[in-house]
């Protein structure tokens, strides 16, 4: 029973993937310019190479930017249900505002934090 209603499930799926990529293709306006296959890079040719070694420090900048961003979602929806919670939630929230804070000072000490 389950199994049928699985495999009717996948194969529904695949046939509305497949007629939505058909019907695109039928009506998409094509273009074939040369000009399409170069590499995008702001709409300025390069000049010199093209491939070179960014600072470490940027991508350090981003991933601590990104890791801070979610958790500070994760305390919104902690705030939102804290006091379903009790002090079980109270004592792990600290817990995690803690390692939080360890993680920063940490960063900062190691200077990812400065934009040179």
């Amino acid at each position: 029973m389950y199994f049928t209603l699985l495999v009717v499930v996948i194969l529904t799926a695949i046939a509305l993937v497949a007629v939505a990529l058909g019907i695109a293709r039928a009506i998409s306006p094509r273009s074939y310019n040369p000009q399409k296959g170069e590499a995008y890079e702001c709409g300025i040719p390069t000049r010199g190479r093209s491939w070179m070694q960014f600072k470490v420090g940027y991508y350090l900048f981003a991933i601590l930017f990104l890791m801070f961003d979610v958790e500070t979602v994760f305390l919104f929806s902690w705030a939102v249900v804290v006091q379903d919670l009790g002090v079980y939630g109270l004592v792990s929230i600290l817990l995690f505002l803690v390692v939080l804070i360890l993680g920063l000072a940490y960063a900062w000490r190691k200077g990812a934090l400065e934009w040179k």
